[in-house]
């Protein structure tokens, strides 16, 4: 159906709308908080994110006040240390990236002619996730107990509990959890760019948003999993004295920069590629016409998301790396400048070649790019080495990282508010105050800052709580608390403006800025994405296709009524978007936020080495899992397939490659893996860096590790056999199958350990010893949460619930499974053969 249907009668019309509204409606009462809606889920983020950032804000007025004058003492040195490290730790975790989740989550589905992303509660699940982590970060500081050791969190300092206290602790499992929600809502934002677009919208065609947000998730996916590897090997020296750090017994405290920072620079573009988009959506509108050289901005995103793991080094510059080491880096993270160049040019084509309304958000944006621009040219001064060996620790960079995150995130962050905010509420903001408030941030955050580079080359280091009246740095560091109260003048202006009460906009100005994108169709009060799901045909469609907008509102398209009662949209094709399931996604749910609950008393039960409280809290996790997956997912339909409209029948239960399960599988385990691979890392690193890795001691041998990767490569067969079993409808000899795969994963796990264990390694004493525990370890859990699949999938098939037709679980389980062989076999081949066999 590439046209709408007839126009429906209107009393017809307003029955299905009735029945759309009455299936998407939000519950009331304390039940209010159990929503799993996109629209809504959305929302939460980033109130919460803007919750966030006003507290980070505040504890950086903190700071300048400190800083204003010298010998100053109005806050202690611990203090001011707890102050700057919860300041970089909450900007860059709890509101750099989780506000651009909740933007996308919102307006992602009406933005792809959607009706909803496809795992609404794994974004619930995600937003509680992220709000408890939150609040237990953020929540240690009142009682003196919040991570002092800066945002990094370097050893030896940080991984000595003497010096840094619990507070290493609580940032560590904390953001351990908070990361937990970033790649919850990775995953389930490349699907749904993937999979949920409307009919007709190629690739090619998608919103430069949606392909910002894509690359993006896809950065999360390889960037953040290093992080948890090396938080992990950093609980483990902390809690149990596992040597990883310490070279006393083999350790060295470089690996966890190496770790940190191939997270960190990335996480850099992780937070300005969004605003980009922000931008890309923002420029044409006000230029009035399509952007120029779509195709160049996406090559250019795609580009800079693939040089920023190639950048991570230029932050050890002072390390004492090899000369090749620098030379490589240093070029680059100066080549990484050409695609972000790019984009910036596309922009200001646009804006040439179309006539400029400079409207509010264009005030904000241009102005964020200007600061931006300032910001990577002292970008490429630092990436070359012999500068950055003198400016390294100093406010230099100080002043260039907020240049980079301010201009380059918060100014289109507040230019994408003022752009949007009609789709919250129908309400528009003041322009008069939007206007105040850019000049007062513009000019605030220039005072504040510039004058830092000058402090930076003076000699000032970071990170110190005080300094001498005799070093020259008194002026300008009052002049940059002067410019921090000024810009943060200008910040309470826009939370006033979105706080104080509004007029609302009549029906016909639900699109005030003559967009053309489709987001621009969705209506305020309503918690789909869109009324009915439209065939798309441009990048403009609102421009493109005139009477678009009003014939989405008609119901005209497919799916514009809800007769079964459930919440559906349809899946597309990856390539071109043609149709080819409708899929039905859970509605409210209690078991999100127990979940999210009980995940987060695990971290903090283990925070505080409360070891019976941990296991009641991970058993209750490990239930409202089984939960969830057992009510919320693979569902058997009533029917098979459904008229989604036009005489166009879709199936509304798929398996394998064709399911968006599948595919959440998928985009997980290379997550995972890619996890897995730091860990390796750290083994090989360890190995290179000592003339004996081993240092004398003895390993694991080479027969249970082969043993143990033997018998796991077994269980995956059997896996694959229970799966062809089930196909040719011979249900006793899949359960049989199902049966044996789980013992051999079970005697995998046995021999797994039996090879460290039987040659008496203690992985306190040396390194050696400790990372080959973590490899075989980390083989252990994940054939144990193979072997509970396994359990999962045989009790469906008892339950009736795992069928020929029916087999969603077997498939996304053998799935798992193909990654969990990969990571047995890699394990126990390099602790078994590496370095002993040779």
């Amino acid at each position: 159906m590439n046209r709408p249907t007839e126009r429906l009668a209107d009393a017809e019309r307003s029955a299905q709308a009735e029945r759309l509204r009455k299936v998407w409606a939000n519950p009331t009462g304390w039940r209010y908080w159990t929503s799993v809606n996109n629209t809504q889920i959305g929302l939460w983020y980033a109130a919460t994110a803007f919750a966030f950032l006003l507290f980070a804000g505040l504890l950086a007025l903190i700071m300048r006040v400190q800083l204003a004058l010298p010998d100053n003492d109005l806050v202690s040195a611990d203090f001011y240390n707890q102050a700057f490290t919860l300041h970089g730790t909450v900007m860059m975790f709890l509101f750099a990236v989780p506000i651009f989740e909740a933007v996308a989550i919102f307006l992602l589905p009406p933005m792809l002619g959607a009706r909803e992303l496809p795992f609404p509660r794994l974004g619930a699940f995600g937003f509680w996730s992220f709000f408890l982590g939150g609040v237990f970060v953020c929540g240690s500081i009142f009682f003196d107990a919040a991570p002092s050791s800066g945002w990094f969190m370097y050893p030896p300092l940080a991984t000595d509990e003497k010096l840094s206290g619990i507070g290493a602790d609580i940032w560590l499992l904390g953001l351990s959890f908070i990361e937990v929600a970033s790649i919850a809502a990775a995953v389930e934002l490349i699907v749904g760019i993937m999979k949920c677009r409307a009919p007709g919208m190629r690739i090619n065609l998608m919103p430069l948003f949606a392909w910002y947000l894509l690359i993006v998730a896809g950065m999360i996916l390889f960037a953040f999993p290093p992080l948890i590897a090396g938080d992990i090997l950093f609980e483990l020296q902390r809690m149990f004295d596992w040597p990883f750090f310490d070279p006393s017994r083999g350790g060295d405290p470089l690996l966890w920069q190496h770790l940190f920072w191939i997270f960190g620079h990335p996480e850099v573009y992780i937070i300005f590629l969004p605003a980009i988009a922000l931008m890309a959506m923002i420029v044409p509108t006000f230029s009035r016409r399509p952007i120029v050289g779509y195709s160049w901005i996406v090559l250019a995103a795609v580009g800079t998301g693939f040089l920023s793991f190639g950048l991570w080094v230029h932050h050890m510059f002072a390390t004492g790396l090899p000369q090749i080491s620098l030379a490589f880096f240093s070029a680059a993270s100066e080549a990484v400048a050409i695609p972000t160049a790019v984009q910036i040019f596309v922009f200001i084509a646009t804006m040439l070649a179309g006539r400029v309304i400079l409207s509010t958000p264009m005030l904000f944006g241009m102005g964020g790019i200007a600061i931006f621009v300032v910001g990577g040219l002292t970008g490429v001064m630092v990436a070359i080495a012999p500068f950055d060996w003198q400016a390294h620790d100093t406010y230099f960079v100080v002043a260039h990282l907020h240049y980079v995150l301010i201009g380059g995130m918060l100014f289109p962050v507040i230019a994408g508010i003022y752009y949007y905010y009609p789709l919250i509420d129908a309400k528009q903001l003041s322009d008069r105050l939007g206007r105040a408030a850019f000049w007062l941030m513009f000019a605030g955050f220039n005072i504040a800052f510039f004058p830092m580079h000058l402090t930076g080359l003076m000699g000032m280091p970071r990170r110190v709580f005080t300094y001498p009246a005799d070093l020259g740095w008194n002026t300008l560091n009052l002049v940059s608390s002067a410019g921090a109260f000024v810009f943060a003048a200008g910040v309470a202006i826009v939370v006033v403006d979105v706080l104080r009460p509004k007029h609302r906009q009549r029906r016909g100005e639900q699109n005030p800025w003559n967009a053309g994108t489709l987001e621009w169709i969705s209506e305020p009060e309503e918690n789909w994405g869109v009324r009915s799901i439209p065939f798309v045909a441009s990048r403009y469609p609102l421009w493109d296709q005139p009477e678009l907008a009003e014939e989405i509102c008609e119901g005209r398209w497919y799916l514009a009524d809800a007769k079964e009662g459930r919440r559906e949209g349809l899946i597309t094709s990856v390539l071109d978007a043609r149709p080819e399931q409708v899929l039905r996604v859970g509605g409210t749910s209690k078991v999100t936020i127990l979940s999210a609950t009980a995940l987060g008393a695990v971290f903090v039960a283990m925070t505080f080495k409360w070891w019976i409280a941990t296991a009641i809290a991970a058993l209750i996790t490990f239930c409202a899992l089984l939960y969830w997956l057992w009510t919320g997912t693979a569902e058997i339909p009533e029917q098979a397939e459904k008229d989604v409209g036009d005489g166009l029948i879709l199936p509304i239960y798929a398996s394998g490659p064709a399911s968006v399960g599948w595919w959440a599988m998928f985009i997980t385990m290379v997550g995972d893996s890619t996890a897995f691979a730091s860990l390796v890392f750290g083994y090989f690193f360890y190995w290179t860096i000592h003339e004996d890795f081993t240092a004398g001691a003895s390993g694991p041998g080479v027969a249970w590790p082969m043993l143990a990767a033997a018998l796991f490569a077994l269980a995956w067969l059997t896996a694959l056999v229970a799966r062809r079993f089930n196909r040719l409808d011979r249900v006793g000899l899949t359960r049989a199958a199902l049966i044996v795969a789980f013992v051999l994963a079970a005697a995998g796990g046995a021999a797994g350990v039996a090879g460290p264990w039987s040659h008496g390694m203690d992985p306190t004493g040396h390194v050696y010893a400790a990372i080959v525990w973590v490899l075989v370890g980390w083989t252990l859990v994940h054939a144990a949460v193979g072997a509970v699949m396994l359990a999962y999938c045989l009790a469906r098939s008892l339950a009736g619930r795992l069928t020929k037709r029916h087999d969603m679980d077997l498939c996304n389980v053998v799935l798992y499974w193909h990654f969990m062989v990969t990571t047995a076999t890699i394990a126990f081949s390099v602790v078994g053969l590496f370095p002993e066999a040779l």
